[in-house]
């Protein structure tokens, strides 16, 4: 019965017109070069194939929240590129995503979208080794065909940040919980982490932020790199 209950209380949300979760799911609803039904929030897709009207949802990740300064939802979204990473849609699509939101819009609702590159997060890392394990380049010693070149440190990084949810807080001691877990490291230990987002007034990044503890992605998520000299995550090994 509770499950039940709960079942029926999700879609009452969900068809709840006009709340948070509404607006999500007509993110998440809209179909690229497709068109309303006349005085509808419904698309016409008399005459498509399922292939082709799943193409045209494009918008992969979207998330609702209330602006802490005004009466005013904030829109966060976000699609997929060919390597299924997260990226914003592209200008023409972004286009027509608007057209969308205003014409299935409550009147009086004001709105914000944010279809923004993601936001670069920067790591400093010291991580203590067993040097049983893990040499000091920070690859696994003992390997399988299949572990050949592997650095656990950087692929439990990896997956970390691939399972953060979209627009949820990264949180530093979650991370650092993420990378204790890895076998044959002894201690990680988190020297510096900073952030930063794109200016709505440049278009370009800021300069790099400072985390402490947790924080949320401006444009939803983030990209970190190994390699990208402005906002390089270091790893160092020691025993």
């Amino acid at each position: 019965f509770d499950t039940h209950k709960a079942e029926i209380d999700t879609a009452l949300a969900n068809q709840k017109k006009g709340s948070k979760l509404w607006y999500r799911n007509m993110a998440l609803a809209f179909q690229y070069g497709f068109d309303l039904i006349t005085d509808s929030d419904q698309f016409n897709n008399t005459g498509y194939t399922a292939e082709q009207i799943e193409a045209s949802k494009i918008i992969k990740y979207a998330a609702v929240t209330e602006s802490d300064a005004e009466s005013r939802l904030i829109i966060k979204v976000a699609t997929e590129n060919a390597a299924e990473v997260l990226a914003p849609i592209n200008e023409t699509q972004k286009l027509a995503f608007d057209y969308y939101i205003d014409e299935i819009n409550y009147a009086g609702v004001k709105y914000t979208i944010i279809n923004y590159a993601p936001d670069r997060l920067q790591l400093n890392l010291t991580i203590k080794i067993d040097p049983k394990v893990i040499d000091t380049s920070g690859t696994k010693i003992l390997m399988s065909a299949t572990d050949v070149g592997t650095k656990p440190v950087e692929t439990a990084l990896a997956e970390f940040m691939k399972e953060l949810p979209f627009d949820g807080k990264l949180v530093l001691n979650a991370l650092i919980d993420k990378l204790q877990s890895v076998e044959g490291v002894v201690n990680p230990i988190l020297n510096a982490a900073s952030t930063s987002w794109i200016d709505v007034n440049t278009q370009g990044y800021g300069s790099m932020q400072s985390i402490y503890g947790e924080v949320l992605p401006v444009a939803g998520y983030f990209t970190w790199s190994l390699d990208n000299v402005e906002y390089k995550t270091v790893i160092s090994y020691v025993v």
